[in-house]
């Protein structure tokens, strides 16, 4: 059905990748804002700034990116199809990324939260937050690129 695509595969490939990098990059970024805004005094210039900046964040980068990102794996998924039964890493790929999905969901909630003057974590809760996208990446790139089963 969408034959003509497989002509652009390394275009979608590429945008996939940069889009990726986008997002990764918003949600390494979104609980470092988190750990400066714990330590903010509420209601204070800093809180009120950190406001601003979490919503940006998510709105202008996050979740645009991660629409992109999803998009254009599904198209490469879609246009490589035959491969999805007979090998196991994509399957696992795509659920790591569901979790990344998940915790971008976790992360915009969190964010809500902040906005009216909680503080559901702790500093060191958000210290560690900051690196489950980053090892799942590592899993994820891993299996994408070296296709291990």
């Amino acid at each position: 059905m969408f034959d003509f695509l497989s002509g652009y595969m390394e275009w979608i490939r590429a945008v996939h990748i940069i889009f990726v990098i986008f997002w990764m990059a918003a949600m390494l970024y979104m609980p470092r804002l988190f750990v400066y805004h714990y330590n903010a005094k509420p209601g204070g210039e800093l809180d009120e700034t950190l406001k601003i900046q979490e919503a940006k964040l998510l709105r202008i980068i996050m979740n645009p990116a991660m629409i992109v990102a999803f998009i254009t794996g599904l198209t490469l998924v879609y246009v490589r199809h035959g491969e999805f039964g007979e090998t196991w890493w994509l399957p696992i790929k795509l659920g790591l990324v569901f979790i990344l999905m998940g915790y971008h969901g976790y992360l915009s909630k969190t964010r809500k939260l902040f906005a009216i003057g909680e503080r559901p974590r702790t500093e060191r809760f958000y210290r560690l937050a900051n690196e489950v996208p980053a090892i799942l990446t590592v899993f994820i790139v891993i299996l994408a690129v070296i296709e291990p089963f």
